[in-house]
This record gives structure tokens, sequence and C-alpha cells, in this order.
């Protein structure tokens, strides 16, 4: 349905925006009518046969009227009577068209369970008589039947059968409408692609058999799915070559759904303008049929368009027109959906406390239908009105309700709808924790944005379906996500066609998922934060700092409306928590950023330090005196977005013209964990494997004298170079080893690594390829560190670090204590000098930190290209 959510902040980090526009397409499933011509017998055995046949024509007749003139309860009246009939004087064929019928008005009706009861009963009379037609067009509508009730597999086994029976006897229109129906249920599960695959087929067929409404039918929701994968100008293609067959037949309501769906691709090209115009087209088109929930829509459509051009009250005169019809509809998610943009437009004309009544209108309509997105954007708007009514308590209380219920959907959404969805409520969390350090409440606002950064790793560890190494929580872990799947399925279906069977279904079902999870975090606590979607006690989260260290988290709060641009530098340590909060430009921040990395990266020139002396005023001075109180001993970052591509370790204080690292040890953590780690007492022996192709350009010449070197440092441990550095060898012998050194390429840019031969996540061996995603099943228990030498990663326009973050994560999350890996590649002879150093280090009895800090010491007089790129992520002890 259509909705102008303003939503409160959203998931850490930025947001773009405090209205979160959700609009609806209209896409067409063809249901296919039953035939109330099925040949009755012409010769009767009796007169009271013959008379019953004659009855029974009439009475068929009169239905057909009935539904000309939309007259559906009466019809259904009718078809009974055709049954009674039927049934009175045995006759099959009559039995097989009322039941039929009845089925059909049923489902236009909205009213699936009594449809399919009735095609159900129609199905084994038309396999008696052998009518394989009207056969092939009850499995079709049954498959949409089970469709519209949130069964996609069992919707696709009846119009498989059904486009069978269909190709069997070259039924060429109804191929193509089983096709194009085919295609809609893969568009509804989230499958656009295999969608796109059966509209394709549908197309040329319905052109071929001149079938110009199937046609015009598959043209747009073809469009649609363009629509879907963001290519919005070859969306418009379809929409404008459905249009004109549209109206050369004379469907009126289908020109109006075209104009609908052209609109909203013009409003996903920011051309609002031109979006209001074909809306304003179809709206009389939706009036003059009749058909008030497209009214409806196209309405909420025409408020959309008004709020983008910053016309709030013309907004507010579209959703108020559509409201009364949503309700003489009948439809509740519809009407909630309504009453919530009402109050986004009150919000736009800065009314708090009007937008309020609307909001608070909208959302137990939300609750009861199982809306859970819509809840979660209510509660946030709601948080925000109050927020902005000076009412910081119950803002606070709402938005973490409308957080936590966040968390719980984002976990299961499939990759192609998480971005979506997470760019329309990552203002929330934003909003939530600005309030919270203004409200002297630092503790809970930490929580809150410890809970998120850990949430985006595990949002990172679905996006690559990373393994877990308990072979029966990973089979939990995958029910659960099987479940979760279905449910988002059918949260899509009800935003497209409310209807209060399948509202049951989701909230039964969505109490299923969350006891799910909760059984799971209870029996395998190791994976207990996949599911996580409550603030840990900062308690627990500080009683796991080592002694000595300090922990810097900087969080972005940026591009919220009506939440000032700041950053917010919190300081941890096992006694205390604080946090400084100063303004910051967003732009101008993300471009310092990019640019010291490139310069990072380039050791031609100077030109880093300037730009270093700059962060390091924004990122360590305002903390400098809490630093230096803590009588610090190591220094954690943990960094976010395009934050985690740089070392903070190279950062310059101008007053002293020293960087970070040489005042002190300095680790990365990807979040603070509630679960404690012991010290770690284990000897320095490693296993180490490089260069697996020495002999093509993925060879790494300087990795087998890095290898030869640094084993010889430590006694006791074991190398494997070229033909023998095979994925079979290192899985095997790994677990012997507490360190664990790859000296070979691993990539990690999000589009692979095409110039080695390598997908995105993947570890260069010589048998075979490793995929990150199964770290866990590696048995890294007793792992107390692994070494990535020769890591690739990129910064794009887009990026936030989540993969190289990643890394480190899943190979925590499989045991090993804590991770090195490299931000971009460096030269041999540096590489080798440093590791040889490092372990060197080591070996004396150095905590990890201190010897890799020593380590890059010794290279301190040169360009930060040499001696920065590596970094340790973990306990650094």
């Amino acid at each position: 349905m259509l909705s102008a959510n303003k939503f409160f902040g959203g998931l850490l980090v930025v947001s773009i925006s405090l209205i979160a526009m959700v609009a609806e397409r209209l896409r067409s499933m063809v249901v296919e009518h039953t035939a109330e011509g099925i040949a009755l017998p012409i010769a009767q055995s009796t007169q009271a046969q013959t008379q019953s046949q004659q009855q029974i024509q009439q009475l068929l007749e009169q239905a057909s009227q009935q539904r000309e003139q939309g007259e559906s309860q009466a019809e259904i009246a009718t078809y009974q009577q055709v049954l009674t009939l039927a049934r009175q004087f045995k006759d099959r064929e009559a039995e097989a068209i009322a039941l039929q019928s009845l089925g059909f008005v049923y489902q236009n009706i909205g009213q699936p369970r009594q449809s399919l009861e009735f095609y159900n009963q129609a199905l084994p009379f038309l396999r008696a008589i052998n009518n394989r037609e009207q056969e092939a067009v009850t499995l079709s509508n049954i498959g949409l039947v089970y469709n519209t009730l949130g069964q996609p597999q069992k919707a696709l086994e009846y119009l498989i059968a059904a486009l069978s029976i269909a190709k069997t006897a070259g039924d060429r229109p109804r191929v193509a409408t089983t096709l194009n129906n085919i295609g809609l249920v893969y568009d509804n599960i989230g499958q656009p692609q295999k969608a796109l695959e059966y509209y394709d087929s549908a197309l040329p067929i319905a052109k071929e058999v001149s079938d110009r409404e199937q046609e015009y039918t598959t043209l747009n929701n073809i469009g649609s799915v363009y629509d879907t994968l963001g290519q919005t100008q070859k969306a418009l293609e379809y929409y404008d070559a459905a249009l004109p067959i549209a109206r050369e037949l004379g469907d009126r309501s289908g020109v109006a759904s075209i104009l609908n769906n052209i609109g909203l691709a013009y409003d996903a090209l920011k051309q609002p303008q031109q979006a209001l115009k074909h809306y304003n087209a179809a709206l009389p088109i939706a009036q003059e049929v009749g058909n008030r929930s497209k009214e409806a829509i196209i309405l909420n459509n025409i408020g959309l368009a008004n709020d983008n051009i910053g016309e709030p009250r013309q907004a507010l005169a579209s959703y108020e027109a559509a409201l009364p019809i949503a309700r003489e509809a009948g439809n509740s998610l519809q009407e909630a959906t309504t009453l919530s943009n009402i109050g986004a437009a009150y919000d736009a004309l800065n009314q708090p406390q009007k937008a309020l009544e609307y909001y608070n209108a909208a959302l137990p309509i939300r609750r009861k239908v199982g809306d859970r997105i819509g809840e979660v954007a209510t509660l946030s708007n709601i948080g925000a009105a109050y927020r902005d009514n000076n009412q910081p308590t119950k803002a606070i209380e709402n938005s973490q309700q409308s957080l936590e219920i966040a968390l719980q959907i984002r976990a299961g959404l499939k990759r192609e709808n998480r971005q979506a969805f997470l760019q329309s409520i990552r203002g929330t969390g934003v909003g939530l924790v600005d309030l919270l350090i203004n409200q002297k409440q630092p503790e809970r606002a930490y929580q809150w944005v410890n809970l998120i950064t850990t949430a985006d790793l595990v949002d990172y560890s679905r996006l690559i379906d990373a393994k877990v190494a308990n072979p029966q929580a990973q089979q939990a872990i995958a029910k659960w996500n099987q479940s979760n799947r279905r449910l988002e399925s059918l949260r899509q279906q009800l935003q497209e066609q409310f209807s209060p069977d399948l509202s049951a279904q989701i909230n039964a079902l969505q109490a299923e998922v969350n006891q799910q999870a909760e059984i799971i975090s209870r029996q395998f606590p190791e994976v207990a934060e996949l599911f996580e979607t409550k603030p840990t006690d900062i308690a627990k989260l500080r009683a796991n700092i080592p002694a000595g260290t300090v922990v810097i988290q900087p969080v972005l709060l940026t591009r919220v409306n009506k939440v000032p641009d700041t950053i917010a530098l919190f300081v941890l340590t096992k006694d205390k928590l604080t946090v400084t909060q100063q303004k910051i430009a967003p732009q101008a921040f993300d471009e310092l950023v990019t640019r010291y990395r490139q310069e990072l990266t380039d050791g031609r020139f100077k030109k880093y330090r300037a730009t270093s002396t700059k962060l390091y005023d924004i990122l360590i001075r305002p903390i400098k005196a809490q630093i230096q109180v803590a009588s610090t001993k190591q220094l954690s970052i943990i960094a976010t977005g395009k934050l985690r591509y740089i070392p903070f370790e190279t950062l310059l204080d101008r007053q002293t013209g020293k960087y970070l690292i040489q005042k002190y040890p300095i680790n990365n953590l990807t979040r603070l964990s509630s679960r404690p780690l012991p010290p770690n007492k284990q000897k320095s022996t490693m296993l180490a494997l490089g260069n697996p192709f020495p002999n093509d350009r993925r060879s790494l010449p300087g990795a087998e004298d890095e290898i030869k070197s640094i084993t010889s440092v430590l006694p006791g441990s074991e190398a494997h170079l070229g033909v023998e550095a095979k994925l079979n060898t290192f899985t095997t012998v790994a677990p012997r080893f507490p360190i664990l050194h790859l000296a070979t390429h691993g990539c990690f840019r999000p589009g692979g690594c095409p110039d080695l031969k390598l997908e995105a996540n993947t570890i260069l061996f010589r048998d075979r390829n490793f995929q990150i995603a199964d770290a866990a099943i590696l048995g890294l228990k007793n792992t107390n560190l692994v070494v990535l030498s020769a890591c690739q990663t990129a910064v794009q326009a887009n990026s936030n670090g989540e993969e190289f973050a990643g890394i480190a994560y899943l190979f925590e999350r499989a045991g090993a204590r804590s991770v090195i890996a490299s931000l971009w590649l460096v030269k041999d002879k540096e590489t080798k000098e440093l590791m040889i150093n490092f372990y060197q280090n080591l070996q004396k009895g150095t905590t990890k930190g201190e010897a890799l800090r020593q380590a890059k010491l010794s290279l301190i007089d040169k360009h930060p290209l040499y001696w920065s790129s590596f970094i340790l992520i973990g306990d650094a002890r």
C-alpha cells in the first residue's frame, strides 16, 4: 500500500530523509473466467430433467447478467440454485459449472478460502467429464488463490500443472495467461529475475495469438519488475508500450493502472511534476469505473508527489480524500496507511500534536492487521512527534519500540529487499541516540549504538550466507530463515491486497518466528547475536574491557531532519563511559575520509599530513583528556562506515607532531561483546601458507621469503608453500596451531577481483578457493591470531567498510581471538620486514597490540603507506 511515513532517526550512521515513502505499483494477475458454456446434454430421459436443464440455462444467463452488473451476492445465490438443481438430477456437467463459478465469484470478492473450497469440489467433476480445458482454468485459479493465501510454492504447483495441460492441448492463449501468472507469483516472493523470465515467455505468445489484453497486462508487469530492479527508464518503455493497447481496447481500469505506474516511475526519477500529471490523468478514470480501492491508491500517490514538491497542504487534501474511500472499501491496511500519511502531512506543517492524533489512530490498525513494517514506521513517527512536542520520555519509548521491531524484521529480509527497508528506517537510531545523549543518558545511548553496530555485522553474515560451526545450530537457523522468508512474502502480499485471513496468518507466523529465535538463542549462545533486538546492559559490555584499555567509538549522527549534524565520540573503560558531541558537516567529513584513504595509498606525496591533522582534530582531540586520565595502555577503536578503511594510528597531532601510534598501541574491535574472553596463555607457534600460484600473475614472490623468515622466528612452526598451499592442508592442520598466517591473496572487494580470478569474500589456495562464509566450520576455537597478509579492499562511493569488518567478525565467531589484515597491498620488502619484527616482538612475550606497534615504529620514518596497512582487529592481549 501507500505510505508517506516520517521516520524519526533510523539505524545509525545516516538517514537520507525524514519522510520515507512507499508507493504501490498496480500489477495484474489474470483470473480466468469459468466456463458457463460447458455443453449440457441435449437429450434428457425425463420431462422433469428437461425442465431442470432449461431452468439451469436460464439461471446461468441470469448469473451472467448479475456478474456484468457487479451484483456478486445475487450471483452467488443464483449459482447456489444451479448447484441444488444439478445435484437433485445428478447432472455432473451443471454441478461442475456451479462449483467452478462459485469459486470464481468468491475469488473476485476477496474470500479466498471459500473460493478454494468450491474449486476443489469442481476439480474432480471436470476430470470425470474429461474437460481438460476447464480443468486447466480451475487449476490456474486455485494457484492464484494459494498465492493470495501466502502459499507461493503451492500456487506454483497448481499453475505449473495448468501450464502443462495448456501446452499439451496447444492452447496458446491459456499458455500466455498462465506464464504471466507464474511470473507474478515469483514477483511476489522477491524473485524478480525469475518473474521476468516467465513474463518474457508470455509476451511473444500473447502477440502471436493477438490477445491484446494479455499483451498489455504482461507489458505492464514487465515494467513493474524493471521498476523493482531500479531500471526505471526501462520500466517506462514497457509502460509506454502497454498504455496505447489498453486504450485501444477501451479497458479504462487497465489504463488507470498503467498511468499510476508511469507516475511512480517519474517519482523514482525525481520528476514529481511529471508524476503528478500521470496520477491526475489516472484518478478520474478510476473514479469513472468505480474502482474505489484503485482510487484511494492514486489519491495517496498524488499526496506523495505533492509532498515531494514541498506542498504539504495539497498532499493533506489528497490523503483526506483517500481516507473515507479506504474505510468504505473495508481495507484496514490502506486506512492505516492513509492515516499515517495524514499525520506526516501535519508534521510537515509543523503541527506535531495534530500529527500525533493520526499516528495514534493508525497504530492499533497496523497491529491488528499484522503490518509490522507499518508499525515500525508509525512508532518512529510517533516518537518524532513527541520529540517535536517536547515530550522526550514518550519519544524515547516509542522510538525504542520501533527499533526493536525493525531489528527483528531486518534479520529476515532478503538482500534485494533489505537495503530499501534499512534506508527508510535508518534515521530512527540516529534520532534516538541523539535524544538519549541530550537527556543525559549516554549509557542507554551507547547500548543502542553497540546493538546496531552488531546488527550491521550480523547483516553482513547473512548477506554472504555465513555458516556456524554447530550443525544443529545451522539446521535451526536454516529453519528460522525459511519461516522468515515466508513471512516476508506474506507481508508483501498484505501490502498489495489486504485480507483478514492473510493478516491472521501473518500474526500467527510472526509469533512462531519470534519463538524460534528465542529457542535458538537459549540453546546456542554462540549465535545469540544473530537474533538480538534489545540492547545489552552497559555493565556487561564494560566488564569485558581489559584493564588499561580505552575503547573509542565515533558515531555519525547526521542527515536526519530536525536532528543537528554531529559526531558523537563515545569513550569507554572498564569503569566509566563518557560521550562528547560536536557539530560536523556530513558531506565535508565524508570527502575528508575518502581523500585521506587515497593519500595514504599514494607514497609519492606527503599531502596526507594536512588531512591527517584535520581528522585528529575531529576524532581524537575532543577526547584527548579522557584518554590521558585513563592511564591508557591500549587504545581500541570501533570504527563504522568509511572510517573502517583508515588506520587511526596514522592520525597526526599538530601540537606534538606525533602519530597516535607513537603514544599508544592501537587495535580495532568489531563491536563490544557481552561474552567474556579469558587471557591468552598459549605458546606462539604458527601454521603458515603462501604463494599458491608462483608461476602466474597471481604470484606473490615475496611471500615465500616472508614465510621462511617468520616461521624460523617461532620454533615449532610449519610452512606450506606453492603447490603445497592447499585449503585441504590448512583445514586439516590448522587446529594444532594458535597462529595461522596466510600469505596469499584475499579478495574483499564487493564486486570481486577478476584479475585474481577471485570472487568477493574469498581467499586463494592451490586446490580451491576458500569462502569466508565458511570460516566457522574451520574449528578455530584454539586460534589466537589469524594473519591475512595480502587482502584487497576498495573504497567506492557507497562503501561502508562492512566487508572488512565482516572478515574479522566471521573469524571471531569461528573462535579466533583476533585477526591482522591489510587495508591495502604493501610491497614485499616492507611487509616482510614488518612481519619479522612483529613475530620477534611476540616471541619476547609482548602483547599482540604492543608487538605490532613496535614493528610499525621500526618503519615510522617511511610514508604510512608502508607501515599502517596492517591493522589488528580483536583481542590485543
